[in-house]
């Protein structure tokens, strides 16, 4: 393929963006486990606004949420396929545990990796947990749809998202959110309008049901916790306006930082907006639809609002980055990011591995 100057340079930013949204809506544990959006807008404005943030160690690390996706990053990056990429996955989640300190990753996390055996014949695979309904595989898995971009990928992409995720999350609501971020990553990079992707998302969820009856690994199981998550998401693009994939998005008025809070907390499973596999991708979503070009909307949105903050920011910055680059982001954001040099190298190398072509 010739190459797109553009496009390369793009994967390199969406792993820096995923990062600084990483890092801003953590803020070193004090805005993740904030409940209120409003208050995280004022202490915002104490420090300066965004431009005033400067997103570095020791005040701004990343979280689990980053150190997780850059062990699924690396991973793809090694061109493994098949079987041996999934043991890959495995080690590398496990590796990833030891980097844990002041990261605070999440339960079902900690659970998942501690279950995994990378190395033995299927040590990849844990038990179906009921209660793995977290954002855990959302969080880490949008560099696949930059491994996997091509329409002529989707098995893969499906097949390769489904078994990251379920590796700490076995619960179509936790590993679907894997699904759903590895796709948006996918129509980013192919320029599909923002306004289909989640039709389009929903439109891919029979074929990852077959890719789950097929694999023969506790389908009952998964069968029986599959719906709730796609019903989720029919009614949030029913709300939204775009169930056929046609926008505009209608958007509740008013909808500040307040009402926000509210109405991510409708979206959720348990009450914490963000928490869960479904939501994750669905708040960075509604802060894209929302948001257009400008990256100070974005995070006011997916970074800033009273839930689990840095899973919903990671997405959508990553997401924001494929289409915009750097444009209007304030350097401070990203240019001393902890783990900045690792991002800049895995994109490079997941651009050569998918469109066959060494990224200047």
């Amino acid at each position: 393929g010739e190459t797109n100057p553009q496009l390369w340079d793009r994967y390199r930013v969406a792993m820096v963006l995923s990062g600084a949204g990483d890092a801003l809506g953590y803020r070193k544990q004090l805005w993740e486990y904030c409940e209120s959006g409003p208050q995280i807008h004022t202490e915002l404005q104490d420090l300066g606004g965004l431009s005033g943030v400067h997103a570095a160690l020791p005040d701004w690390p990343v979280s689990d949420d980053t150190v997780l996706h850059l062990a699924t990053a690396e991973a793809l990056a090694t061109g493994k396929e098949g079987e041996p990429l999934l043991q890959e996955l495995a080690r590398r989640y496990v590796e990833a545990m030891a980097d844990m300190d002041g990261r605070k990753p999440g339960p079902t996390s900690i659970l998942g990796t501690s279950q995994l055996c990378p190395g033995k014949p299927n040590g990849f695979r844990i038990p179906f947990n009921p209660k793995a309904t977290g954002c855990g595989a959302a969080m880490r898995a949008m560099c696949i749809g930059l491994r996997y971009p091509h329409p002529s990928n989707l098995s893969k992409l499906i097949e390769v998202s489904i078994e990251s995720g379920r590796m700490t999350h076995h619960h179509p609501t936790g590993y679907l959110g894997a699904l759903a971020s590895a796709l948006f990553t996918a129509f980013a990079v192919r320029g599909l309008p923002l306004e289909s992707w989640g039709s389009e998302m929903l439109r891919t969820l029979p074929a990852a049901l077959q890719y789950i009856r097929a694999c023969g690994v506790e389908t009952e199981a998964n069968v029986g916790a599959w719906s709730y998550f796609q019903e989720k998401w029919e009614w949030y693009l029913s709300e939204r306006g775009l169930s056929d994939g046609q926008g505009p998005a209608r958007f509740p008025a008013p909808y500040s930082p307040e009402e926000r809070d509210a109405i991510y907390k409708s979206f959720s499973l348990d009450g914490w907006a963000g928490r869960s596999g479904h939501d994750a991708p669905m708040i960075a979503y509604d802060a894209l639809l929302a948001a257009g070009s400008s990256w100070e909307e974005l995070c006011s949105r997916a970074m800033f609002h009273g839930g689990d903050s840095d899973s919903t920011g990671v997405i959508a910055g990553f997401c924001w980055g494929l289409a915009h680059g750097f444009s209007g982001v304030p350097e401070g954001n990203h240019v001393a990011l902890e783990y900045r040099d690792r991002m800049m190298s895995a994109a490079n190398r997941l651009y050569e591995l998918a469109w066959g072509e060494r990224p200047s």
